[in-house]
């Protein structure tokens, strides 16, 4: 005669609930990573917004205002505003563009000079942050990143239009 015995596995406790506000702590996370690429930015007059824009003139330049607004998910009015200090320092222009009413936004060669100085200070603040939190904790941040925004695009895409990184 066979006796069988069942063996049962222990309950699998509920997952855990996220405690607290995601959006608080991912805007306190990116306030952290921001104050440590500013600071770069800083020793050479730049913002990382100002960066950031800066960089999309020098990659997709010249360019029509209202197509770099498109390519940086960002109203005109708001561009318009942003490209003032760029122009003033002389680092990006405005040019007659295709006919006499266009316009075109590119790049100085002071502005494609003050880029390459920023990239330099860009990747020590990268490779410092790296450092900090360890690159292995760096690679499962982008992919959780990258696999949120996806899951987001999906859920609502109208909402969603973004530009990938320059």
């Amino acid at each position: 005669m066979h006796t069988v015995t069942t063996v049962t596995a222990p309950p699998v406790p509920a997952a855990a609930k996220p405690q607290g506000c995601t959006n608080l702590q991912l805007r306190q996370l990116t306030r952290r990573v921001s104050q440590r690429y500013d600071a770069q930015m800083a020793q050479i007059g730049l913002k990382t917004t100002q960066y950031s824009l800066l960089s999309y003139v020098v990659k997709l330049g010249p360019i029509r205002p209202a197509d770099l607004a498109q390519a940086m998910a960002m109203e005109p009015s708001t561009l318009t505003r942003n490209l003032k200090p760029l122009i003033a320092a002389g680092w990006v222009e405005l040019a007659p563009g295709a006919d006499g009413r266009s316009r075109l936004v590119r790049a100085t060669p002071a502005g494609q000079d003050k880029r390459a100085q920023a990239q330099r200070l860009w990747k020590q603040a990268q490779v410092s942050l790296n450092e900090t939190l360890g690159l292995e904790r760096v690679q499962a941040l982008h992919s959780l990143i990258q696999e949120s925004l996806a899951l987001l695009a999906q859920s609502h895409p109208e909402t969603e239009a973004g530009a990938d990184d320059v």
